[in-house]
């Protein structure tokens, strides 16, 4: 049941002898309205108990627990350096290919797993929804909750391996922080667009993870911009992670950066994030009709 604003009108008292009766008037809330954001700020506390709640039940009843989050990473970037780095002898723009690839993976994994997880989380949620009122934003925002985290400790592993391989960073390593909000915001905007679809098309949930998979290998993850020819690189930073991918690089291993490539991707992370937050608010009126 969607939100809704009550108003009352009364007439003035010079204009008739009789009062009449006052009549109060339903109307449905806007997508965007001040009270939105004082809502969040008071309910913030919630997105923190969902967050660690579906930490909880991800992990609950696996043998390795959270070593997952360590796990996936690392095993992606042994068989990306064995197939692409070994076999195909991708370039990785000087630095050892373990170390480049991985330094693609991060963001990527932690914008796929984001994705796929706000995607369904209104749907995974249905008793919930139908029971109690709070914020529906933050269900898609508590999945890329978790990514977080699981992304905080894949980068733990990498700071091993930039130990292994003797390639510690330097004062760039401070824009790492701002690229993995910059990183959250574009899986939040397109979690938002894809949970409210999923919840009127269910088979949306099917098409996320091959979304996923092709948008793998449209990302620089493996092979550097540099590969690409000029006049296509144009076409390569209509995708965020492009850009996103290519600064992290660059923070990480002392790369040049390509600060039109970073600029496209902040427009386009916040032009995503904009576009979702208003889908999902004018939908989630019929959540609970719909779930």
């Amino acid at each position: 049941m969607g939100d809704v604003f009550l108003s009352v009108a009364t007439p003035h008292p010079a204009s008739t002898s009789r009062a009449a009766p006052a009549v109060t008037v339903i109307e449905p809330r806007p997508a965007w309205s001040r009270h939105d954001f004082v809502e969040l700020w008071r309910y913030r506390e919630l997105l923190g108990l969902l967050v660690w709640r579906d930490i909880a039940v991800r992990y609950k009843q696996t043998l390795m627990g959270a070593a997952w989050a360590v796990v996936q990473p690392l095993a992606t970037m042994l068989i990306f350096t064995l197939v692409f780095g070994g076999l195909a002898r991708l370039p990785s723009e000087g630095v050892p290919y373990p170390v480049f690839v991985y330094a693609g993976l991060l963001p990527w994994l932690l914008f796929s797993s984001a994705v796929t997880l706000a995607s369904l989380s209104v749907v995974n949620q249905a008793p919930l929804l139908t029971k109690v009122y709070f914020p529906r934003l933050f269900l898609p925002a508590a999945g890329v909750g978790v990514s977080l985290v699981d992304f905080t400790l894949s980068f733990a592993v990498y700071c091993g391996l930039l130990v292994w391989y003797d390639r510690l960073p330097g004062f760039g390593v401070l824009a790492v922080p701002p690229l993995v909000v910059l990183t959250a915001v574009t899986a939040l905007g397109v979690g938002l667009f894809l949970a409210s679809l999923t919840v009127q098309y269910r088979d949306v949930k099917h098409v996320v993870p091959f979304l996923m998979q092709i948008g793998l290998f449209l990302s620089p993850v493996v092979y550097p911009v540099t590969l690409v020819p000029e006049h296509w690189r144009w076409l390569l930073n209509l995708n965020p992670l492009t850009g996103l991918i290519g600064a992290f690089r660059s923070a990480l291993l002392g790369l040049p950066v390509d600060l039109s490539a970073l600029a496209a991707a902040a427009a386009i992370a916040m032009g995503l994030l904009i576009l979702g937050v208003w889908n999902f608010r004018r939908m989630e009126r019929r959540f609970a009709d719909l779930v």
